[in-house]
């Protein structure tokens, strides 16, 4: 089955709800067919931050450090039980736009989901700069990238039109305001880090042949501050 996928790898709810659908995907009997779709959260950030996480968060949420921090524990258990370790106190966040192009160059190579999940681990896990070439050259060589493809594509604008369209397409068609967000078969829509059955229900639902619908549901997402 074809589920289309918007998420930025910075967002912790889109990892979650990545190993969600996995899960649900291999209880329920589905294959897969992973289109990954780019939706940077923080298309003005540097390549690295100067200040923690936690203050950053804090800064853009209009909430206190110690709000932040609490929601941080919270999502660092949600993602424990779906075997993800957060280390929400190293995480560097920073610049997705290279991250995303590199997600598109392996996804030509049959290899999206592999350089989605490396991001999200490098990130998440390891606490490595997401927005900083080194991070994103160690993502390549781990997955069997190209090196010489890598260069040319850090050292180009190439994909970038790619991330763009994939945004323009969330924000203007899908009407997206934050991520996960996943598209079944072309036909029915799942916001957000749902739990394991409600991935199955929707799974099921996109096996049925039925006149085409949308379920979209809201919680459990990164969202874009509303200005």
């Amino acid at each position: 089955m074809r589920v289309d996928i918007w998420s930025d790898v910075v967002c912790p709810f889109c990892y979650i709800g990545k190993k969600r659908l996995e899960a649900a995907a291999a209880e329920a009997g589905v294959e897969l067919e992973v289109h990954w779709h780019s939706f940077q959260l923080d298309p003005e950030a540097p390549p690295r931050q100067e200040i923690s996480n936690s203050e950053r968060l804090a800064q853009k949420y209009g909430r206190t450090i110690a709000e932040v921090e609490d929601m941080q524990r919270n999502i660092a258990e949600m993602a424990k039980a779906e075997g993800i370790e957060f280390n929400w106190e190293n995480a560097n966040s920073g610049n997705t736009l290279n991250a995303h192009r590199l997600i598109h160059l392996a996804q030509s190579k049959g290899l999206g989901s592999e350089a989605e999940e490396a991001l999200f681990f490098s990130y998440m896990t390891q606490g490595l700069p997401i927005g900083e070439r080194e991070t994103l050259e160690d993502v390549a060589s781990r997955i069997g990238l190209n090196p010489v493809e890598v260069d040319d594509l850090l050292d180009s604008n190439e994909y970038a039109d790619f991330v763009q369209f994939d945004e323009e397409v969330a924000r203007d068609q899908l009407k997206v305001t934050g991520v996960p967000f996943f598209v079944f078969d072309q036909r029915v829509a799942l916001a957000g880090a749902q739990p394991k059955e409600v991935f199955i229900q929707v799974l099921e639902k996109a096996r049925e042949t039925i006149a085409p619908t949308a379920q979209t549901c809201t919680d459990d997402q990164c969202e874009i501050p509303k200005e």
